[in-house]
Formats: C-alpha cells, structure tokens, sequence
C-alpha cells in the first residue's frame, strides 16, 4: 500500500543510528570520498590542469559521492528527497566548494616551499570542508522529522 501521509512515511522509516554510528560511517565514507577527491585531483594535476581547477573538479566528484552515500547509510533517518533538502544541499555544497577552494588556495599561498606543501594544503581545505559538511548535513540537509 502506498501512502502519501507524511506522518505514515515518518512511521515506516527507522530513525538514523546513533551519533556516534552516524559519525564512524560519515568518517569511512568520507576516507572513500576523500580518496576520490584526491584521485581525480592528482590525475587532473599530472594532466596539467590549472592547480585550482583542478581542486574545484575534484572536490566537486568527492563531495557529491559523499551526498549520496551519506544520504543512503549515514543519515537514513532524514526525510526523502524534496526540493528542501536538494536546494539544502546545494547551498551547503556551494558554500563549502568556496570554503574548499579558497582554504586550498590561502593554504599554498601561505605555506613555505615544502615536498608537501600541496598535499598539506589538500588536506587543511578536505578537513575544514568535512567539518561544516557533517555537521549541515546532520542537522539541516537531512533533520530528521520531530516525533
């Protein structure tokens, strides 16, 4: 039988996990996320893309397979889809692509010449992005419905 009651869909949903359980699985997915970030970062960097160009591509594969994997086993509890939660996520997304780029951007303005100074700037932008990411996706992009 399929309904279209709100509170009868809430009812036949699970809630999401625990806090904890949510954040583990957002950290696992986001070392899977991570990986294609940086994946698609060094391979368009190799094929001598635009440094930031390259960072804003990237980030834009990772974070987008984030969304739909966190959707599907982080935050399962969230209400499906609706133009709410998609225009949520790309406000969040579009800020937090800004914040990426930027923080990437400020990081190899600022740090000295290292063998690493582009990897380290990589990971001070993911880190600061993942940040604001878990905590908008939880509490905004996918609230769970009160009870």
């Amino acid at each position: 039988m399929v309904t279209t009651d709100p509170q009868a869909n809430a009812a036949a949903r699970p809630p999401s996990p625990g806090l904890l359980t949510q954040v583990m699985r957002f950290v696992l997915i986001g070392g899977f996320c991570a990986l294609v970030d940086s994946g698609i970062y060094w391979a368009l960097l190799q094929a001598g893309t635009w440094v930031h160009l390259a960072k804003a591509l990237s980030f834009i594969a990772g974070t987008t397979t984030a969304y739909f994997l966190n959707r599907r086993f982080t935050f399962t509890g969230a209400r499906n889809g609706g133009a709410g939660q998609v225009g949520g996520f790309m406000l969040l997304y579009t800020v937090t692509f800004f914040v990426n780029v930027g923080t990437n951007a400020l990081a190899l303005h600022l740090l000295p010449d290292l063998t690493w100074r582009i990897a380290l700037a990589w990971v001070i932008a993911q880190g600061t992005a993942t940040t604001i990411n878990f905590v908008m996706l939880k509490w905004v992009v996918f609230r769970e419905p009160r009870g």
